[in-house]
């Protein structure tokens, strides 16, 4: 599936006019405005200095760890420089996530400008994430044939495959795979090379050659560094890979794994076309995950997911102010748990590939088993 699939049509668009702020006439039992109603006014208040607060600091961690990336080369230390760096990554994602979706702040050029800084170090096209998940993914939550970000496939889908895809969709829905797979489908099939509607196409080509403009900016300057500091070849190709490349890696991993626990898991149901609605897809199709102390340092309240996809609009250090009112008022509908890592790794044993006639996850022995 294209993101040019991944289109409405007149049914799809009568379907979500409720959550689109329609007539009450025109609600339905699948709006979210029941929902976005009960919200606090104050849960909207993104005042600029805040947002700018929070860009500021997360740069300036991010430099620190460059910085502690370019003066050692202790195995040790680098491992942890690694971890930290795809951290903060991930805080500054997060940021340049809310700028797109115009939650951050008031200003829609200041949310413009600073969503494509914050996304330069996870080299991630800036218009091209505004595409697949503001206007796709967010759109069209856990539903077949439209939200690609982790879709799963059916049964029939997997004996149909060859050996190697069926080797590559094992490991890739392993929680080892995580960042290979948001890699792979994700960033570079839909982002940076995949073909876009017409309509879109030309300011993700702008943005796309930014990014690729800032790869070889940063590669260029970092080899240089190499090359100056130790005069040799080797460390010239060394630089860029343990500053540039490596945090690179560690941020997909992070950015997969993160998506997966948002919306997948063995009580989380991905919905057929015709039966799927807004309330299904935002309110069931995703989860509250509380993180331990000090993540949301990187992780701005982003676990905090459920209130994000009923509404956008929230800044992100406001989303545990929605959820608490979003949970008053819907407790049999929302999940709300401790973030584990643990809890990740089960979810991945468990949701191989799908039903979506009975709603159920399958592993891949049932799969097989079926004729």
């Amino acid at each position: 599936m294209t993101l040019v699939e991944s289109t409405p049509d007149a049914d799809d668009r009568d379907a979500e006019s409720g959550a689109k702020g329609g007539s009450a006439g025109r609600e339905g039992a699948g709006s979210l405005l029941p929902v976005i109603r009960v919200i606090p006014a104050e849960a909207y208040d993104n005042p600029t200095w805040r947002g700018l607060a929070y860009l500021a600091r997360d740069l300036a961690v991010y430099g620190a760890v460059l910085s502690g990336l370019a003066l050692t080369n202790h195995p040790l230390l680098l491992v942890l420089l690694w971890v930290v760096a795809g951290l903060a990554i991930s805080g500054l994602f997060v940021i340049g996530h809310d700028a797109a979706h115009h939650a951050l702040f008031s200003s829609k050029r200041l949310n413009n400008w600073v969503g494509r800084l914050a996304m330069l170090p996870s080299f991630h096209v800036y218009e091209g994430w505004i595409l697949g998940h503001n206007r796709v993914h967010h759109q069209y939550t856990v539903r077949q044939g439209f939200d690609f970000v982790w879709h799963p496939y059916t049964a029939a889908e997997f004996r149909a495959m060859t050996r190697f895809r069926r080797l590559r969709h094992r490991f890739e829905w392993s929680w080892l795979g995580a960042g290979a797979y948001y890699t792979r489908e994700v960033w570079w099939n839909r982002m940076m090379v995949g073909e876009v509607p017409k309509r879109f196409a030309a300011p993700i080509a702008r943005d796309r050659r930014i990014v690729w403009a800032w790869f070889a900016a940063v590669t260029s300057a970092t080899a240089a560094l190499g090359l100056l500091t130790s005069g040799s070849v080797a460390a010239a190709v060394w630089t860029p890979f343990k500053m540039v490349v490596i945090p690179f890696l560690a941020f997909q991993f992070i950015i997969g794994s993160v998506v997966h626990v948002h919306h997948i898991a063995p009580d989380i149901r991905w919905w057929p076309r015709r039966e799927w609605t807004k309330f299904k897809g935002q309110m069931e199709g995703t989860t509250i995950l509380r993180a331990a102390p000090g993540l949301n340092l990187f992780f701005h309240w982003i676990m905090v997911h459920l209130p994000h996809h009923v509404d956008t609009r929230i800044p992100m250090y406001r989303l545990e102010m929605a959820a608490e009112a979003i949970k008053a008022a819907h407790p049999d509908t929302v999940r709300d748990e401790p973030l584990r890592f643990r809890t990740f790794i089960a979810n991945s044993r468990t949701c191989k590939l799908y039903d979506f006639g009975a709603g159920r996850w399958l592993g891949y022995d049932e799969a097989l088993a079926e004729t």
